[in-house]
């Protein structure tokens, strides 16, 4: 636990990309030996930016609502580790946030995974994470890879953004919230919830 405890010291005051990162560096993360469940995202939007909480927007309503967790429970990092790709705000683009910055996967995510022995579940949300957990065996788009979600299990578990900017991909794939959240929610609850 002092490990752990000592790492996430470094990575809040983490400096590494400040000169990228257009509201200044805040990394937001949470993370404890004991966690059982993992959730990779993209990285903090400017809400989570502000208050310093992950998912502390309307994704995250959404997310906690697909794994059917009370806030008590999805912020109690003793059962649920929260690492996003990107640690900070990485800035608005065309369509969206920017992607997360690379810097903190290549510098701190080895790290830190190894500081978690007891994860038995990752939720890979997105894109960037899927890429990078499941490397050769994610398929061409998002779509195809969340499709396969089983595939990946016990291990993975990869989803859409809960984004409110992806109801037009949830609207065309109803097949995620009508077979894959139920799923979901009962891997989350025998994982989390088991006497």
């Amino acid at each position: 636990m002092e490990a752990l405890e000592s790492l996430l010291q470094q990575i809040r005051a983490c400096r590494i990309c400040e000169e990228n990162l257009p509201l200044g560096p805040r990394p937001v993360l949470a993370a404890s030996t004991s966690a059982r469940l993992l959730i990779v995202g993209q990285a903090p939007g400017t809400k989570v930016h502000a208050t310093g909480i992950p998912w502390n927007d309307q994704s995250g309503k959404r997310l906690r609502q697909w794994l059917a967790l009370s806030p008590e429970v999805f912020y109690d990092a003793s059962q649920v580790a929260i690492v996003p790709m990107g640690f900070c705000y990485p800035g608005k683009g065309k369509s969206g946030d920017l992607p997360p910055r690379p810097e903190c996967a290549q510098h701190w995510h080895q790290q830190l995974l190894r500081q978690l022995p007891n994860i038995e579940l990752t939720l890979l949300v997105g894109k960037y994470a899927q890429n990078y957990f499941l490397g050769k065996s994610a398929r061409p788009t998002l779509t195809e890879t969340v499709a396969h979600w089983h595939e990946y299990l016990p291990q993975y578990m990869p989803m859409p953004h809960p984004s409110p900017l992806n109801h037009f991909w949830l609207r065309k794939n109803p097949w995620f919230e009508a077979d894959a959240v139920p799923a979901l929610q009962q891997l989350v609850k025998d994982l989390l919830f088991k006497t």
